[in-house]
């Protein structure tokens, strides 16, 4: 592992066996902190997911984050969608409960990946500069 140089936080390869497990850990670790806010009585499925996503799409990259969102719904579908582990078919409002999980996964798995590779861009020099820009252009 790496330093990201976010905050110090390790980074890891994002194709990588560590990454994929990584996204496993993180995924079991959010259905106990989610299991826990529904015994205190939430009844929002997925919020415990969507913040787990997004760290361990800094941390582990795309593909490890895009793993642990397909892993995550048809474990909220058991586990967390009355009755409860037991697979039946989705109401409406569950399917759309669902479907904003995915645009809401896409979204921040999107803009977690920007992050990475603004990271990489700064810790490698910055951008740099060409010889002519539109502010100095003659015409």
């Amino acid at each position: 592992m790496r330093r990201a140089g976010l905050f110090g936080v390790p980074r890891v390869r994002p194709w990588s066996w560590q990454a994929f497990l990584l996204g496993f850990v993180v995924v079991a670790m959010s259905a106990v902190l989610q299991g826990l806010c529904v015994a205190l009585g939430a009844k929002l499925y997925f919020a415990a997911f969507l913040p787990s996503l997004f760290v361990l799409a800094l941390v582990a990259g795309a593909p490890a984050a895009a793993f642990a969102a397909l892993l995550t719904i048809p474990l909220v579908w058991w586990a967390f969608i009355p009755p409860v582990f037991r697979f039946t078919t989705l109401t409406s409002a569950n399917a759309d409960s669902i479907n904003l999980f995915c645009l809401l996964a896409i979204l921040l798995i999107g803009l977690a990946d920007l992050c990475r590779k603004t990271v990489t861009i700064i810790r490698s020099g910055g951008l740099k500069p060409s010889g002519e820009s539109a502010a100095t252009n003659p015409q």
